[in-house]
């Protein structure tokens, strides 16, 4: 029992004089509980809505201010024919599309059966069933409220998800997590260990510059993520039966600046710790859990507050998961997905200048 003790009062001691790994133990907890508690709801609000009002009648423009005058809907855009929709939901800027077709207030009028279209982006299984629940009920009451003597018909559509399949959106999200994890984790680890077992400063007596090292560390890593894609990529196609409707040639392609921002957080986190123990938990509790939480993977990103909207411009999760959705569900290239590879390609950059001058820093 004493040698017990004293173990455990030796872990405890070394815990202490290990200034760095105290704030993770205790800070860090409260940081994900904050995150979680703002980010983790399933509520649907303010869904981007995309109006095709082919009727343009005063019958028509209520119909419409019903819908946006909810906490449910925000209407983005009018457009003038339903061919034009189909941009503002390929690109995701749009989730729901509206279409009320011509006739609409001469069919109330005559007490015909008044019809409506409801266009809803399946990609996200979810958002998209409940959007299309909220929808019914505004049209219901609608009907209630405005008097109509025979209830709107509403005839809802499923985009690139039509039977809604939960896993279809889920499991390139989690493709995303597998290919961020294994760069980043394994970067950071294995940086830090060199450090620890003195080979890093074997490197900086050769001839060697810093960013040769930085490039000689990096690239086997990135080698590695280049084989964890190929390798579950068969099963996303083949055991799950995800559909590849896009280019793989523009998958690799936008793979590559997301695999640059998370090399260059692994090196990030390799200028930041000094233990592997540091190393694994300033990866797990600063950088990835807080990219599950505000990438949209799991929790809509429109339903966060305003502050945390703001904050997941800065998350590269955010970006490929929308490209991974954009490319197997919904079969877009980079003519409606260049953005996202601007802003990977961005963030990577800026990753990796910082992570860079944070080691030439630590060499110094």
């Amino acid at each position: 029992m004493r040698t017990l003790l004293n173990i455990l009062v030796k872990e405890l001691l070394q815990l202490r004089r290990d200034p760095k790994i105290l704030p993770i133990l205790f800070i860090a907890p409260v940081v994900q509980l904050t995150i979680l508690g703002y980010a983790a709801t399933t509520d649907v609000r303010r869904v981007e809505l995309a109006v095709c009002d082919l009727d343009r009648t005063p019958a028509s423009r209520a119909l419409v201010d019903a819908f946006t005058s909810s906490t449910y809907f925000r209407q983005v855009v009018a457009v003038p024919s339903q061919d034009a929709l189909d941009p503002w939901l390929d690109s995701g800027r749009a989730r729901i599309a509206l279409t009320i077709p011509a006739g609409y207030a001469a069919d109330r009028s005559a007490a015909r059966p008044v019809k409506v279209q409801l266009i809803a982006d399946g990609s996200d299984a979810m958002s998209g069933t409940l959007s299309l629940s909220y929808a019914q009920g505004t049209l219901q009451q609608i009907a209630e409220r405005q008097g109509f003597r025979l209830p709107v018909e509403l005839r809802p559509k499923v985009l690139y998800n039509p039977d809604l399949v939960s896993r279809y959106y889920m499991v390139p999200g989690v493709l995303a997590m597998i290919l961020m994890i294994m760069t980043m984790m394994l970067t950071s680890m294995a940086l830090v260990r060199e450090t620890e077992i003195g080979t890093m400063e074997q490197l900086l007596v050769t001839p060697l510059t810093p960013g040769a090292i930085i490039v000689g560390k990096l690239v086997p890593y990135a080698l590695v993520g280049t084989v964890e894609i190929c390798t579950a990529l068969p099963v996303v196609l083949l055991w799950f039966r995800v559909p590849l409707r896009g280019s793989f040639a523009v998958l690799v392609l936008l793979t590559i600046p997301f695999m640059l921002c998370t090399l260059g957080l692994g090196l990030l986190v390799s200028t930041l710790a000094r233990t592997q123990q540091q190393a694994m938990m300033l990866s797990t509790f600063v950088f990835l859990m807080p990219q599950i939480y505000l990438s949209g993977f799991v929790f809509p990103i429109q339903n966060m507050p305003r502050l945390f909207q703001w904050i997941t411009y800065a998350v590269p999760l955010r970006y490929y998961v929308a490209v991974l959705r954009g490319v197997f569900l919904k079969g877009v290239g980079l003519e409606t997905l260049w953005p996202q590879g601007l802003a990977l390609l961005g963030l990577g950059a800026a990753i990796l200048v910082l992570a860079r001058l944070r080691f030439r820093q630590r060499l110094g």
